[in-house]
């Protein structure tokens, strides 16, 4: 690269000296370096317990908090992409950041014990907090976040949640994640996805088969996006031969999300 002229360069800081106005900063990874997965990738959702990394999948899938970037390396080193799980639309009392969420945007509870949902509407509070959590896991070298909790305005949440207030949040997530460089996920939200697709790279999806939705998930496949699908209260055998129709990447888990797993 050609280097300006000294005089030049003096000429550009007396001006910026002059009219007090800050060089922007750069994003901290150009937009299209992210990963982008592809569809029918096979995946690993471990949550709970002692990380055991030695499932023979592409993909792992890991609680963003509880593990470090040596962590995330070591997966790396076996040739796994990792993607960093956060509840970004419910409030959880044990993480290390619960004292810096106000009582104002805490709601009702989500149904696990020690979270309640929150107040979505006031991005003033929770954009910051949620860039905090999402530079985490760019951080420790995490390759996508699966943000959780992301279908509050379809729950009673105790604030008066609209569709329109969902998409808003939902796609501010997905650019804090897009603009750290991190590919990132829909989790459940299928009313949403006609007008989300476009904003996130791969789908996490709970019980589709159970509930008769998994065609709903269809979009994703289209587009060459995986759709990660896990259920808990069906066998494999009830519903694997349904979810290789749609092209999903589909595995059987207990609700503690540990290391157990069971493929299609």
């Amino acid at each position: 690269m050609r280097r300006p002229p000294l005089l030049l360069v003096l000429l550009l800081l007396l001006l910026t000296a002059c009219t007090g106005t800050p060089a922007p900063e750069p994003d901290p990874a150009p937009r299209g370096e992210r990963w982008r997965p592809k569809a029918g990738l096979a995946w690993q959702w471990q949550l709970s317990g002692k990380l055991d990394p030695t499932a023979d999948v592409p993909v792992y899938d890991i609680d963003g908090f509880d593990h470090s970037a040596a962590t995330v390396a070591d997966l790396h080193r076996r040739g796994r992409k990792v993607i960093c799980y956060l509840s970004t639309g419910a409030w959880e009392e044990f993480r290390p950041d619960a004292g810096r969420f106000p009582a104002s945007v805490l709601g009702e509870g989500n149904g696990w014990e020690g979270e309640r949902w929150l107040d979505i509407r006031r991005t003033d509070v929770l954009e910051p907090l949620m860039a905090e959590r999402i530079e985490m896991c760019r951080a420790k070298g995490f390759d996508a976040v699966e943000p959780d909790n992301m279908d509050g305005y379809a729950n009673r949440t105790g604030f008066p949640l609209t569709a329109a207030d969902q998409l808003r949040y939902n796609r501010l997530i997905a650019r804090l994640a897009h603009d750290r460089g991190l590919a990132v996920g829909l989790k459940n939200d299928l009313d949403q996805i006609p007008q989300l697709l476009d904003d996130f790279d791969f789908a996490v999806n709970e019980q589709c088969a159970e509930y008769d939705e998994c065609h709903r998930l269809a979009p994703f496949v289209a587009a060459d996006k995986p759709v990660f699908h896990a259920e808990y209260e069906r066998s494999t055998e009830t519903f694997c031969a349904r979810s290789r129709e749609l092209g999903l990447s589909s595995i059987q888990k207990k609700y503690e999300l540990g290391a157990w797993r069971r493929a299609c």
